[in-house]
C-alpha cells in the first residue's frame, strides 16, 4: 500500500500495490522486502489506522496508477467478513474490466495452504494463476517475474498469469503429513543427507550394451517452441538429458528407462568441456508437457538430449535426439537396438555422438572414464537401477531394500566397483538416521569396508572417494581425512553437482566459507530446480553469516518444495539470528510437529522472554529424541546464557560422537562459548583441517 520508505527504488513502468490482511503483516513485510531489493517500487501501508476520506483517496489513486496489483490470500483473508483489503479487492478487479484481456495486472500470492478454489475472494483473482509463497518466503525468481512484467518484457508460457511450468511455485494445495520424528545425531549429516539419495544417481552404473544390430538415422524438422523470442545466451556446450520415454508397455519398466536416463546423464558429466544439467533438475520436467525451448531457459542450456527406451527380454531398442534449444533443430538423431546380453559400450557410442555434435573435443581417456566401475553384466545392472530406485523414495525401509538389491549387485559382479560405492554410502545413511543403536556401529563398519573395496578396485572412481568420505565424516567423526576424500572427488568430478554440495558444505563447516560457497553456487547453477540445492546453499550462507543471503537461498527452497522442512527450520534459525524473532516465531510454530522446529522455538521463546513456553520445546526434543541431540542441547544453552550447561552438554556430545560436532568451529549459535577455555579444548581435539 503507501510506500513509507523515501530510499523506495524508482521503476519506470509503474509500481507494485501490496494488498494484505493485517493479520498477515509480517508475510507481507518478507514480500515487500524481497521486492524491494530487487528494485521494484513497492505501494505498501504498514500503518494501524486506516480509513477516512484522506485514506480513501490515496487508496483509490494507487490502485488506479499501479502497474500491478498483488493481493495476499491466506486463511486470515478467508475467515474475515470485513476488512479494508476487501475494498482494495474491489477496487483492483474494476479496473480489471477497463484493461484487455491479456494485460497482467493481478499476481495473487497465497502465504499459507488456502485452496485456490477459494470462494471468498473475487472471481477475477480465480481466473488468474496464484502463486504460492509460504509464509511470505520470496525466492528471487518470483522478483524476476515481477521485473520481467513491469519492464514489459512477456511472462515466460502462455498467458493466465504465467503456465504451469513456468510459474515460480507449483506447491500442492494440500500438505504432506509432517514427520513427527527428527534424528539429527549429525547435523553434518542431516545437511549432507538431503543431497544423499543423489549420490545414487551419480554412481548410475556405467553399464555398457551391445554393438550388434542396426543403427537407424534420420534427419527430422525442427522442434516447435512455443516460448517467446527473449535474450537466451545459455553457456556454450551445455546440456540437459530429460528423463527417457518408457516404451515397454509396463509401468514396471520405468526403472530400467529412467536408469539408462542417468547412465547417459553421468556419461555425458565425464566429457570435459559439458556442462550437463543434474538428475533433479532435468526430471523435475517428467510427465509434463513443456516445450524444450522452456525448459532450456529454466536450466540454462543450449541443447536437451530426449528420447525413448523400449525393453524385451533379450533386447533393448534406445532412440535419442539432440535438438538446439536456441534453434528448435535436431542436431543429431539416432536409434541403437542390442542384444542385452552381449555386453558392449552403448552410452560411450551416445554420449560421444552427442560430444561430437555440439563440436566438443573429445580426450583420449573418454571412453575409460565413461566406463570406469561399471559393469558387464546385465542382472548387475539391472539390481544397481532397482537400488537407485529404493535409495531414492529414502526412509529405514527403502534404505535396507536399496543395500539389498547393491548386494546382489556385487554377487551378480563382484568386481562392479559403483555398487560397492552405493552400498557404502547408503549404509552409512541408514547407521546415521535409521539402524536401531545396538546396529549403528555394523552398518558403519561395512559402509568403511565397502568404500575401501570401491576404491580398491576403481582408484580414480570419484564415487568412492564421496562415498569414503561420508563414512569419515560421519561414522567416525574424522574430518581431516574426510576433507581429502572430498577434495580428491570433486577433482575427479567436477561438473558433478552432489560432490559440488558436499565438498562445499564441508569447507564451509570448516572455516573456508567463500570457497565453499562458490562450489554450493556452482551446484545451484548446475541444478537449478533441486530444492535441497538451494537449501544448502542457504545453509552454508547461514554459517558463514551471511544471513539476508540466507533467507533469500532457502526461500527459493521452499518456492521449488513447500513440504522441505529444514528449510522453514533455517529460515526461522537465520529470522533468529536477524534478531527477527517474530519471524522466527511465527515460520517455527506452524510446524510444532518437526523436531527442528522446536529447536527454534526453544531459541526464540527464550528471547522473547517466555521461559516455560522455551522450556517446554526442550522437554518435547527430550521426548522424541533423548540424549543423542547433545550437541543441539548445548546450543540452545549457549543461546540462554547457561555456560555450564552448554559445556556439559558438549562434553556429552563429545563421549557419543556426536557427528554435530562437526559445526562447531562455524555455527553461530555456539558464538557465545568460543573464548571458554573447555570449549577450545574440545574444537582442538577434533582436528579441524586449516
Amino acid at each position: 500500500m503507501v510506500g513509507e520508505s523515501p530510499t523506495q527504488a524508482s521503476t519506470p513502468a509503474g509500481a507494485v500495490f501490496l494488498s494484505y490482511a493485517s493479520q498477515d503483516a509480517e508475510a507481507a513485510q518478507r514480500i515487500c522486502a524481497a521486492l524491494r531489493s530487487g528494485g521494484v517500487e513497492v505501494w505498501f501501508d504498514q500503518s494501524e489506522l486506516r480509513g477516512g476520506d484522506a485514506w480513501d483517496r490515496s487508496i483509490r489513486k494507487q490502485i488506479k496508477t499501479c502497474a500491478l496489483f498483488i493481493p495476499i490470500i491466506s486463511r486470515s483473508t478467508h475467515d474475515r467478513d470485513e476488512g479494508y483489503f476487501r475494498l482494495e479487492w474491489k477496487l483492483a478487479v474494476d479496473r480489471c474490466h477497463l484493461m484487455a484481456a491479456d494485460k497482467a495486472f493481478l499476481l495473487p500470492v497465497v502465504i499459507d495452504d488456502t485452496r485456490d478454489d477459494d470462494d471468498r475472494v473475487p472471481e477475477r483473482f480465480r481466473e488468474v494463476q496464484w502463486t504460492r509463497l509460504p509464509d511470505g518466503m520470496t525466492p528471487a525468481a518470483f522478483v524476476e517475474r515481477v521485473q520481467r512484467l513491469l519492464s514489459g518484457e512477456p511472462a515466460l508460457g502462455p498467458n493466465k498469469t504465467t503456465s504451469a511450468t513456468a510459474r515460480v511455485s507449483a506447491a500442492p494445495t494440500t500438505q504432506k503429513p509432517v514427520l513427527t520424528s527428527w534424528r539429527s545425531k549429525a547435523v553434518l549429516l542431516v545437511p549432507i543427507a538431503l543431497v544423499a539419495v543423489a549420490f545414487g544417481y551419480l554412481v548410475a552404473s556405467r553399464f555398457v550394451l551391445s554393438k550388434r544390430g542396426a543403427d537407424v538415422g534420420a534427419a527430422a524438422p525442427p522442434v516447435a517452441q512455443s516460448t517467446p523470442a527473449i535474450a537466451f545466451n545459455p553457456p556454450p556446450h551445455s546440456i540437459a538429458v530429460l528423463p527417457f520415454v518408457n516404451m515397454s508397455g509396463e509401468k514396471e519398466q520405468e526403472y530400467f528407462s529412467d536408469g539408462l536416463t542417468e547412465e547417459l546423464l553421468n556419461s555425458l558429466a565425464e566429457i570435459n568441456g559439458l556442462q550437463v544439467a543434474a538428475r533433479t533438475s532435468a526430471f523435475s520436467f517428467k510427465g509434463k508437457d513443456t516445450d524444450i525451448g522452456t525448459i532450456a531457459r529454466k536450466l540454462n542450456v543450449g541443447a536437451v538430449l530426449e528420447g525413448s527406451v523400449r525393453r524385451s527380454s533379450h533386447t533393448v531398442r534406445i532412440t535419442a535426439q539432440l535438438i538446439d534449444a536456441v534453434t528448435g533443430f535436431h542436431l543429431w538423431s539416432k536409434t541403437y537396438d542390442r542384444d542385452l546380453g552381449d555386453v558392449l559400450k552403448l552410452q560411450t557410442q551416445i554420449a560421444t555422438a552427442v560430444a561430437d555434435a555440439l563440436k566438443v573435443t573429445l580426450l583420449a581417456d573418454t571412453a575409460a572414464k565413461i566406463e570406469l566401475g561399471g559393469t558387464h553384466n546385465p542382472a548387475a545392472f539391472d539390481a544397481q537401477l532397482h537400488a537407485l530406485r529404493a535409495a531414492d523414495a529414502g526412509g529405514a525401509t527403502n534404505y535396507l531394500s536399496a543395500v539389498a538389491a547393491y548386494t546382489d549387485a556385487i554377487r551378480l559382479d563382484p568386481n562392479y566397483a559403483l555398487a560397492f560405492a552405493g552400498r557404502s554410502f547408503t549404509q552409512t545413511l541408514y547407521a546415521s538416521q535409521n539402524a536401531p543403536l545396538a546396529e549403528v556401529r555394523q552398518y558403519f563398519d561395512k559402509a568403511l569396508a565397502d568404500a575401501h573395496q570401491a576404491i580398491a578396485l576403481a582408484p580414480e572412481l570419484a564415487e568412492a572417494h564421496l562415498a569414503l568420505g561420508f563414512y569419515l565424516a560421519n561414522g567416525a567423526l574424522d574430518l581431516r581425512q574426510a576433507g581429502d576424500e572430498f577434495e580428491r572427488a570433486r577433482a575427479l568430478a567436477p561438473g558433478a553437482a552432489t560432490i559440488l554440495r558436499i565438498s562445499g558444505l564441508y569447507a564451509v563447516m570448516t572455516g573456508h566459507s567463500e570457497a565453499g560457497i562458490t562450489e554450493l553456487e556452482r551446484a545451484v547453477t548446475l541444478d537449478p530446480l533441486n530444492a535441497t540445492t538451494h537449501h544448502l546453499l542457504g545453509f552454508g550462507l547461514y554459517l558463514a553469516h551471511r544471513y539476508e543471503q540466507a533467507l533469500a537461498a532457502n526461500a527459493q527452497a521452499i518456492s521449488l518444495d513447500p513440504d522441505l522442512l529444514r528449510a522453514y527450520e533455517y529460515s526461522g534459525l537465520t529470522d533468529y539470528q536477524l534478531g527477527n524473532l517474530a519471524g522466527a516465531r511465527a515460520i517455527c510454530e506452524a510446524r510444532p510437529n518437526f523436531g527442528g522446529a522446536q529447536w527454534c522455538l526453544a531459541l526464540t521463546y527464550q528471547k522473547l522472554g517466555r521461559h516455560p513456553d522455551a522450556q517446554a520445546a526442550v522437554a518435547k526434543i527430550q521426548a522424541m529424541m533423548g540424549d543423542t541431540m547433545a550437541y543441539q542441547y548445548s546450543t540452545i544453552y549457549a543461546q540462554w546464557g547457561d555456560t555450564a550447561k552448554a559445556l556439559e552438554w558438549l562434553e556429552s556430545a563429545m563421549r557419543l560422537r556426536d557427528p554435530g560436532l562437526s559445526l562447531l568451529k562455524v555455527d553461530p549459535l555456539m558464538d557465545p562459548l568460543r573464548k571458554e577455555p573447555r570449549y577450545q579444548a574440545i574444537e582442538r581435539e577434533l582436528k579441524f583441517p586449516d
